[in-house]
């Protein structure tokens, strides 16, 4: 599912074109996303103007005045941005019209995204009010990984995943990040040092840094705001390599769950 880096991807891609530009139009073909599209969105929106594209987590917020847009991928979501919007493809649900003519078009296969009105405040929404820090924001430091996981006993892998803890650091980046780090998915949160916490607040930002320069990864649905796909999956060196040999010590990548979620370390580089 997109995470971070493809949210962040399709900001960028978006934003030059939409910002201090009006809402001409919105056509909503199917309202059943995972909420359903509100009846009056097209009212709330018309003639409205998109002062900035913000994104918290894995939400784009399309800040118009005091009012926001909210928007999330889900599972298998992608905003396009069209120039000429082509004829519509099955899946495609939903088109916000600028008035210059270019079409914001929303395809989610699944339906497990949302595009939902948020009067101000929109950080008291239920959605964003408990969120924790971004992870490449200076608050989320060793200092408050190590601090905000002294009472936690699950495994570190999951904690990192916990959006009150911090926010968007989905299950590729997860995997990804602690193998960097050096340490196991499931050592207890509780148990982290110091040292380690630091090193694995720097690895986080490292991987997901890296990953939206590479505009994100495309592992089955996800294309960007321009339809391409991301290519970070390229530099993966846990996972989805169950079995084979780890890019640095040779040992066979191994694999287990945890929270339900596909795990993937290596023995010999992780501890």
């Amino acid at each position: 599912m997109p995470e971070l880096p493809e949210v962040e991807t399709t900001r960028r891609g978006v934003a030059p074109h939409v910002i201090g530009r009006h809402v001409a139009e919105l056509h909503v073909y199917d309202p059943r996303l995972r909420w359903p599209v509100p009846s009056d969105l097209r009212e709330c929106l018309r003639g409205r103007t998109i002062d900035n594209v913000e994104r918290r987590s894995k939400y784009l917020l399309f800040r118009m005045g005091d009012d926001t847009l909210l928007l999330h991928l889900g599972m298998t979501g992608s905003l396009r941005v069209f120039k000429q919007a082509p004829a519509r493809r099955l899946h495609d649900h939903i088109d916000i019209v600028l008035d210059d003519g270019t079409t914001l078009r929303y395809h989610d296969p699944r339906r497990f995204g949302a595009m939902l009105w948020v009067p101000p405040p929109a950080g008291a929404h239920p959605l964003l009010r408990d969120l924790g820090p971004e992870p490449l924001d200076p608050a989320f430091d060793a200092r408050y990984l190590w601090t905000a996981t002294r009472a936690r006993r699950l495994a570190i892998k999951l904690a990192l995943m916990d959006n009150h803890l911090v926010v968007g650091v989905g299950n590729i980046y997860a995997n990804e990040s602690l193998f960097r780090a050096g340490i196991r998915p499931s050592a207890p949160a509780n148990r982290l040092s110091r040292r380690r916490a630091g090193r694995l607040v720097d690895e986080v930002r490292n991987v997901l840094s890296e990953a939206i320069a590479k505009g994100g990864s495309t592992l089955r649905d996800y294309v960007d705001s321009r339809g391409e796909p991301g290519y970070f999956q390229l530099d993966y060196y846990v996972y989805g390599r169950a079995g084979e040999p780890c890019r640095v010590c040779d040992a066979p990548i191994k694999a287990t769950r945890h929270g339900q979620r596909a795990t993937f370390y290596c023995s010999g580089c992780q501890r």
